[in-house]
């Protein structure tokens, strides 16, 4: 975390180091960080606490259910998700307050929780995806392909066969790979620091992966890098976002790249693989957001059965 004098430089900027609230707030991110979270969930606590910062201009002692209202008040146009995770941010940060004698009492024990209307996922078709992932290069790729192309096509081909997060497949180390035949695995970093280890039981990708291992002679370090030569960090989420939509755009379709992570779930429950298996291999807290999947099923059956009373309907007319 960049820091000047005492104070996150993306606090200093966007409040002043002299805002009540900007040395607590570092404080706490600094507390998020030695806890083991991802640099991810720290910047989208650090931004929705800027934000809610620059509504509550007091100090923290002062910190009642009042403002903690009218800020949530003034989000009514944003989605209940994103209500919801901004009160979270809140909520967590208060805690942390109370834990550390900066507060009396929690103000968010006096503010409803935000509810979330369940929604089913989006899976993209099997066809659209492999119609991008060729786009990109095919799984026997020309010797004189680009190292980034390559290394694109088993970035995503990774986070659909393994249906891990962007984020998730953006942030492997080659560290992560077992690669003993027949019986490879990756070890996945997921939210809240849990680690799932998920089979790579995919041949042709297993072949794809390892011909990119041995071109860009990566045998440490991250796995998907941001610099052609290989010495750069981690390709970020952000980059790897723009380069798929660059490739859906180039393939005629538009799939959201989470979509890739929902297909693969889709596919193992239409499979017949249980749900307690697809939970543990998507990283799931609870069986109850894998059902999800189970329903967009039903909605399958739903739409095969009404197509074929329309059609049975129609046989029934010509009679």
């Amino acid at each position: 975390m960049v820091e000047v004098g005492t104070v996150d430089l993306v606090i200093a900027e966007q409040l002043g180091s002299s805002h009540p609230l900007a040395r607590h707030l570092d404080d706490f991110l600094t507390d998020l960080a030695n806890a083991g979270k991802s640099a991810h969930t720290r910047r989208a606590y650090r931004s929705d606490l800027i934000a809610f910062a620059a509504h509550h201009g007091e100090e923290l002692a002062e910190l009642t259910a009042a403002p903690v209202r009218a800020y949530l008040a003034e989000l009514a146009d944003l989605s209940p998700a994103s209500r919801k995770r901004k009160r979270a941010a809140v909520a967590s940060f208060t805690k942390w307050a109370v834990r550390h004698d900066l507060l009396q009492a929690n103000p968010m024990d006096r503010i409803d929780t935000v509810k979330v209307p369940k929604t089913l996922p989006r899976p993209a078709a099997a066809a659209d995806v492999a119609k991008v992932l060729a786009v990109i290069c095919s799984r026997r790729p020309r010797k004189d392909l680009p190292l980034d192309r390559l290394r694109d096509r088993v970035l995503f081909e990774t986070a659909y066969v393994c249906g891990a997060r962007a984020s998730e497949v953006c942030g492997l180390y080659v560290e992560d790979l077992d690669l003993r035949l027949d019986d490879e695995h990756v070890r996945i970093h997921g939210k809240g620091g849990s680690v799932r280890t998920v089979l790579l039981d995919d041949r042709g990708y297993v072949t794809l992966l390892k011909l990119y291992l041995a071109r860009a002679g990566y045998t440490a370090g991250p796995l998907f890098r941001a610099s052609i030569n290989g010495r750069g960090g981690p390709l970020s989420y952000d980059a790897a976002h723009h380069r798929w939509q660059t490739y859906c755009a180039q393939a005629g379709g538009e799939i959201d790249i989470h979509q890739l992570r929902h297909a693969h779930a889709t596919e193992l429950i239409n499979a017949g693989v249980s749900i307690e298996a697809v939970r543990r291999r998507l990283g799931h807290a609870s069986t109850e957001t894998t059902q999800l999947y189970t329903l967009l099923d039903d909605k399958v059956a739903d739409a095969e059965i009404r197509a074929a009373r329309r059609r049975r309907d129609r046989t029934a007319g010509r009679t």
